[in-house]
C-alpha cells in the first residue's frame, strides 16, 4: 500500500504544478508578433494601393477607347467629329465636354475632348482625387489612334507600361 500512496502523492504534485503554472504570452512574444504584422503591412499596403490604381487606369482606358469608338461612329454618320458628350450618347448635360469616370461612387478620372475639329479630335483621361498620385498621369488618344500619357507637369511621362 505504500507504493500506491506514493504514486497518488506524485500525481497530486504534478497536478498542483500544472495548476500553478502561469499561462499567456510574454511581452517579448507580443512585441515580436506586432513587429511581424507591421512588416507584412508595410510590404502589402503599397502593393495593394498600386494594384487599385492600376485597376482604375484600366477603367479610364476603357472609357477613352469607348469614347473614341463613339466619335468614329458619329463621324461615319455625320462626316464630322463632335466634342459634346451628350451627342455621343453619354450621360452628360447638354453641351458638356467632360464626364467623370466613376469607380463606385467616386470619380478617379475625368474624360474630356479638349481639342476637336471636323476632321480630328483628342481625348484625355485626367486623374482626379487620390489617383493624381499615380505616376502614369493623363492618358491621351487622338483621332489617328496614337496614345500617350502626360505627367502632372504636362511632359510626356517616362513611365513604361502604364496604359
Amino acid at each position: 500500500m505504500g507504493e500506491i500512496a506514493l504514486i497518488k502523492k506524485r500525481i497530486a504534485m504534478k497536478i498542483k504544478l500544472n495548476i500553478n503554472k502561469k499561462q499567456g504570452f510574454t511581452l517579448i512574444e507580443l512585441v515580436i508578433a506586432i513587429a511581424i504584422v507591421g512588416l507584412l503591412a508595410a510590404v502589402a499596403l503599397p502593393a495593394y494601393n498600386s494594384s487599385i490604381m492600376k485597376g482604375r487606369r484600366v477603367d479610364a482606358k476603357n472609357a477613352v477607347l469607348d469614347l473614341a469608338a463613339r466619335e468614329e461612329k458619329f463621324f461615319a454618320t455625320n462626316n464630322t467629329y463632335v466634342a459634346t458628350m451628350a451627342q455621343l450618347g453619354l450621360n452628360a448635360a447638354a453641351g458638356a465636354t467632360t464626364v467623370a469616370i466613376m469607380s463606385g461612387n467616386t470619380s478617379y478620372y475625368t474624360l474630356s475632348v479638349p481639342t476637336q475639329t471636323a476632321t480630328s479630335y483628342t481625348i484625355n483621361a485626367a486623374p482626379t482625387g487620390t489617383q493624381t498620385a499615380d505616376a502614369c498621369g493623363t492618358y491621351v488618344v487622338d483621332s489617328l489612334g496614337s496614345q500617350t500619357n502626360f505627367n502632372g507637369a504636362g511632359m510626356i511621362a517616362a513611365s513604361v507600361g502604364c496604359w
